[in-house]
């Protein structure tokens, strides 16, 4: 039987994605791991292991001695947060990849996932419909990471033979966990603030466009990816994932069609920057091709689920 460990278990992707792949495989088959001493309580229903991405030791003699088979190796920093500590932002973001594309070339591990992002892009890259191969100049040290990583994500596969498998995801949006240090989180923090005090002040200007995604559709776009036969899958550095796209004047409108009473305002912080470098809007026509791709939630359906089930107790001062 299949044996997953998923590394970054206790953020807010990879608390879905654990959750997502349990009701698949079962609850014993898949293994949570994560740099906090004791899982989330979301988590504490299957096996949990506190593993430091960066311990190549420890990592390698767990994946080795519990003959894992299959890696999700989600543990990284963010781009807002990485901006503020890129020394340890790079050394996470690649050392822990290194590890894991090694182990699978030493035979130990059978399928890897290793997640991108559309910080991958810059400010030279065609912000209207991204194409899947285009200009990649990223600003950022996320993004930096990213590209390398992908780099090297297909260098392994192609030299090697490693079957790893990538997205780039746009900013994704869930109620099940709080922001995690993202350019993007705005479009998840706004939810909270509606529900607790009516209003939001956002740090990104009203027009600027980012790409988005509902976390469920974020969650079966990876899962699919990695049950798809290896013979579909013809890109190995990482595939454009796209979603819905918006700006946070038309995210404030769409929940205002839901809470005639909200206010939201403006207020651009240094994110701005990192955002303006972003695209507006993905073609993924490619993973569409290769593998049946297709968003389920537009705006107004995310919102709604959104306002639905939000807890603002999770909030702290």
């Amino acid at each position: 039987m299949k044996k997953i460990l998923v590394i970054g278990a206790c953020g807010q992707i990879g608390s879905e994605l654990v959750l997502a792949l349990r009701t698949r495989f079962g609850k014993s088959q898949v293994v949570a791991a994560d740099v906090k001493p004791e899982a989330i309580p979301l988590l504490e229903d299957g096996p949990y292991v506190q593993l430091d991405a960066l311990d190549k030791e420890k990592v390698r003699e767990y994946i080795i001695d519990n003959q894992i088979n299959e890696v999700y190796l989600l543990a990284a920093l963010l781009s807002a947060t990485a901006e503020k500590n890129p020394d340890f932002a790079w050394k996470l973001n690649m050392e822990a990849l290194f590890t894991i594309l090694d182990l699978a070339k030493e035979g130990h591990i059978q399928k890897i996932f290793w997640p991108s992002s559309i910080a991958v892009f810059g400010p030279t890259t065609p912000r209207d419909m991204t194409p899947q191969y285009t200009i990649m100049e990223p600003t950022t040290v996320y993004g930096i990471s990213k590209q390398a990583g992908e780099r090297w994500c297909e260098y392994y596969h192609n030299k090697f033979g490693v079957d790893v498998r990538s997205i780039r995801y746009p900013g994704l949006i869930s109620y099940t966990s709080l922001p995690g240090g993202g350019t993007t989180d705005y479009a998840v923090d706004i939810f909270y603030n509606a529900k607790k005090s009516g209003k939001y002040t956002s740090f990104l200007s009203e027009e600027t466009a980012l790409p988005m995604m509902y976390m469920e559709d974020a969650i079966r776009a990876t899962i699919e990816l990695m049950e798809a036969p290896s013979e579909n899958i013809h890109i190995r550095s990482s595939y454009n994932l796209a979603g819905i796209s918006f700006t946070p004047a038309e995210l404030a409108q769409a929940i205002q069609q839901e809470m005639p009473e909200f206010e939201m305002s403006y207020a651009p912080d240094f994110r701005q920057a990192i955002a303006d470098s972003w695209p507006n809007s993905i073609d993924d026509k490619s993973a569409t091709a290769d593998w049946g791709w297709k968003a389920n939630y537009d705006l107004q359906r995310m919102v709604k689920v959104m306002l639905d089930n939000v807890d603002i107790s999770k909030l702290t001062d």
